[in-house]
């Protein structure tokens, strides 16, 4: 492997694009939206508004400061710099231990569906199929990484955009052949009213839908390897309102439109393929399986990128080995991402081997971590913002709206969320932020003693390598 010469540009408009539009709609949109239904009934529908308005304010403070400062480590990076080594090394690694275990997670969701069609061979040999090929897609080269991505996102949207339109021509009574005897908006109130269970129901449903949402900053991370990142940003930034708005609002509604949210189809076979099949649509089950895989192979393949990329960025910095930094002549981080997909396989043995202890415990010490990177965005928004103002305030071409005051009350609302997850003992939400907590507790101790470390040190001779992107 060579040296290299760091990353380089090697996605376009239309793999950014993509990437940002599929970067919103993850596998637990199709696999979880059936639990917040069952939870809060139509109500779920504020709850994904909820989510979905606390993920926009979180993205423009990102976009902010990315397009100001395009780089691979995303918010980790300018953590590191607005609030401290200790705050990029910590969130980081909490940012790639997260990445690493959906790698698995989404492994073997993929692997169950694929052994359904082909029985004959066995789950974990086509979790290990999966992670093979992806893993191949990302140590060629990025643009072969956004080529995959950008068919893998393009059959989700045109999928979940087919579901929207059928749906409400059914609704409204005027699609050809089908008979729809259930579908109507009456649905949304009367089956025990808009909240059969209770304003409380809300809340409970934005424990159960908030981490389907992670996956949205992919974008900003994905434009420090493309020709043009400041433009990259800006648009994935002002689009975001109308792609949750569009994907998430806009299927869910047609799902409890469609359906009475206590219908029993629902819970049996989850929310849009009960949707599909009131329709009286022939194989509902196998289409949305296979729109289901690809939203798994889309994650996968996202998550892979995600992780090295972090990793990568983390080496640069000194927060991880130094050989996480180097890159091939193709600029890919191969050390990176061999490292991260090697986390993924032991995951993956854990989850066959001791799933209800090991890998659970997994799974649940990385559940909150989405929570406390959009916490650490917010503060590093209310920091940066000054530092971008009095170093170069011509880049501050994406504004967070209303600042400081939205900075400090979306940094609010993520506090509560996390305050009434730990009330929550029937979904694991307690457990959950408790075992988030300690692990991002022990990262942090790693990451002081680091730092202290360092300061006793005699300074060195030469500065760190830049997070660069070499063009051509």
């Amino acid at each position: 492997m060579t040296s290299g010469s760091g990353l380089q540009a090697g996605l376009k408009n239309r793999h950014l694009s993509m990437i940002a539009i599929g970067g919103v709609i993850g596998a637990g949109l199709f696999v979880g939206s059936k639990a917040g239904i069952a939870t809060a009934g139509p109500g779920i529908l504020l709850s994904y508004a909820l989510v979905g308005t606390l993920v926009v304010l979180v993205m423009r403070m990102l976009g902010e400061m990315s397009a100001a400062n395009p780089t691979s480590g995303s918010f980790s990076a300018h953590a590191d710099r607005a609030l401290g080594r200790w705050a990029g090394f910590s969130i980081g690694w909490l940012y790639w231990f997260f990445w690493v275990v959906v790698l698995a997670v989404e492994a073997t969701a993929g692997a169950q569906i694929l052994e359904g069609w082909v029985p004959a061979v066995p789950q974990w040999a086509w979790a290990l199929i999966v992670m093979i090929v992806l893993t191949a897609t990302n140590l060629v080269s990025v643009g072969s990484y956004g080529e995959f991505e950008f068919w893998f996102a393009g059959i989700k949207v045109v999928a979940i955009g087919a579901f929207i339109v059928v749906g409400l021509l059914a609704i409204f009574g005027v699609l050809p052949g089908v008979h729809a005897d259930k579908a109507s908006f009456g649905n949304l109130t009367s089956h025990g009213g808009f909240l059969p269970h209770g304003p409380g129901s809300i809340l409970t449903g934005v424990l159960l839908v908030v981490f389907s949402f992670m996956g949205s900053e992919i974008a900003t991370l994905a434009a420090g390897e493309s020709e043009d990142p400041q433009r990259a940003v800006t648009k994935s930034t002002n689009s975001i309102i109308w792609r949750i708005g569009v994907f998430y609002l806009g299927s869910i509604l047609v799902v409890v439109s469609l359906l009475p949210w206590n219908d029993p189809s629902i819970a049996k076979d989850g929310s849009y393929v009960a949707a599909l099949n009131s329709l009286g649509i022939a194989h509902a089950g196998e289409i949305m399986n296979v729109i289901v895989l690809t939203s798994v192979l889309s994650c996968l393949n996202s998550g892979l990128y995600t992780a090295s990329r972090m990793a990568f960025s983390l080496g640069q910095r000194g927060d991880a080995p130094k050989a996480f930094a180097r890159t091939t002549s193709r600029g890919v981080p191969m050390p990176a991402i061999v490292a991260s997909v090697v986390f993924g396989f032991v995951a993956v043995f854990f989850n066959y081997k001791f799933p209800d202890s090991v890998f659970l415990f997994l799974v649940n010490s990385s559940g909150a971590v989405a929570l406390f990177v959009w916490l650490v965005i917010c503060f590093s928004q209310l920091r940066m913002r000054k530092i971008i103002q009095a170093e170069a305030p011509e880049k501050l071409v994406v504004k967070m709206w209303l600042y400081p005051y939205l900075t400090w009350a979306t940094a609010a609302l993520i506090v509560f969320v996390l305050g009434y997850m730990l009330t929550d003992t029937e979904h694991d939400g307690r457990e959950t932020v408790l075992l988030s907590l300690l692990v991002a507790a022990i990262v942090l101790v790693i990451a002081v003693v680091k730092e202290r470390l360092a300061a006793n040190r005699p300074a060195p001779a030469a500065e760190a390598p830049s997070d660069k992107v070499s063009v051509g």
